[in-house]
């Protein structure tokens, strides 16, 4: 790889850090929920115009999408560089300059942080043009946060017949691993993520007499207790799977057993064979549940995201050059984890790697987890991942 180009990367990264500072601070003060992120989407057209980028506005609602071609013929394949924009209905309690100016709004999951790393990543390829390995292309992409998924419908709107895509790189926030360094994780990295809706049906009555109602919390405890533990005996062990149930309401009283319960949970794993077998078995459960209880029990599932494989040879190309920009000792392993992220989309339609940027300073208090109301990074993060992102356009 090009020593000088790296230097002048790393030169550039430096140049335009106070600015990418100001621009996550301005997107953090001013999140937007998911699919509403009209202001956001907004904001990144200027800053594209401002450094006389092309792009495509509105793409999937509130995309946007934008290219540096280069010196590059139309036609050759693109880099595609990925980044979210929208926030999480929490409301902040962070008491900093830039805090959220939008009650119940905040970016805890650190999009602000992605979205502000990649247009300073533009800012550097654009001042790098004439020397571009290959075009790259920016994708500012809309609710990553919420079912659907902001990828799938970037990609039913076309987005891989439109720019045709050699490979994809996206990176996430990551609280665990401190400010400058970055991890990386071949082949499987995260879960599938589907809802699960319980609704339980029976009759309602006075709790001393059992005996003339149909007890749903009863039912609905033997579901919360049994499923996961039977589904874990019907799965292979080595293949990664969780199933929690994290609401449950049945609003009876001290003496009153209630005619109907809510159940939901998540199911998460990494094989799509059995994701979809456990949901059919999953079903063919409840209505066993109902005839043994004498409920009517109803399970719904709300499909969401695929399983994230890293494409083994794009992610070694890219553990490469951030060793090569940052130096060895600032690159980690990761292990695989049971989150989930859309992302996942993209790697089952290209060659795809995604990775973790740290943001973690204990000295300075920012320790928090990513969907906490006090979430918040080290900015010198930025800096890093502004250097590794721009790397990627270069051999």
């Amino acid at each position: 790889m090009n020593e000088q180009i790296k230097e002048e990367i790393a030169a550039l990264a430096r140049k335009f850090y106070p600015e990418v500072k100001a621009v996550r601070e301005h997107l953090h003060a001013n999140p937007e929920l998911s699919f509403e992120e009209f202001e956001t989407h907004n904001f990144v057209c200027a800053e594209l115009d401002r450094l006389n980028i092309p792009y495509q506005a509105n793409f999937g609602g509130t995309g946007v999408v934008a290219w540096i071609q280069g010196s590059h013929a139309s036609g050759t394949p693109f880099i595609a560089l990925r980044a979210d924009l929208d926030a999480l209905p929490i409301e902040e309690k962070n008491q900093v300059d830039y805090r959220s100016q939008n009650p119940g709004v905040m970016h805890a999951c650190g999009h602000d942080v992605h979205t502000s790393v990649l247009l300073g990543t533009a800012k550097i390829l654009k001042s790098l043009e004439a020397k571009l390995t290959h075009p790259v292309l920016l994708v500012f992409q809309p609710g990553e946060e919420k079912a659907p998924g902001g990828a799938s419908i970037l990609i039913r709107e076309g987005l891989f017949e439109k720019w045709k895509v050699a490979k994809m790189f996206g990176l996430h926030v990551h609280p665990e691993m401190d400010a400058g360094r970055v991890g990386f994780k071949s082949g499987l990295y995260m879960a599938s993520c589907d809802e699960i809706h319980v609704q339980i049906e029976g009759k309602g009555g006075h709790a001393a007499m059992p005996h003339l109602c149909t007890d749903v919390v009863q039912a609905g405890s033997e579901l919360v207790r049994d499923l996961p533990l039977l589904l874990h005996r019907k799965c292979d062990p080595k293949v990664p799977m969780v199933l929690s149930f994290g609401y449950f309401e049945a609003r009876g009283s001290t003496n009153v057993l209630p005619d109907c319960a809510h159940i939901k949970g998540t199911f998460r794993t990494m094989d799509e064979k059995w994701r979809e077998d456990a949901l059919n078995w999953m079903k063919s459960y409840s209505l066993s549940l109902s005839e043994a209880t004498g409920t009517k029990v109803e399970l719904t599932v709300v499909k969401g995201y695929p399983y994230l494989e890293n494409n083994p040879e794009v992610t070694e190309e890219l553990r490469s050059k951030a060793q090569f920009q940052l130096g060895d000792e600032q690159v980690e392993e990761l292990t695989i984890r049971m989150t989930a992220e859309d992302f996942s989309f993209y790697t089952h339609h290209v060659p795809c790697s995604f990775f973790r940027l740290g943001v973690r300073n204990e000295k300075r208090g920012i320790i928090h987890g990513v969907h906490h109301s006090q979430f918040d990074i080290d900015p010198t993060a930025l800096l890093v991942g502004m250097q590794v992102m721009s790397q990627t356009a270069f051999d």
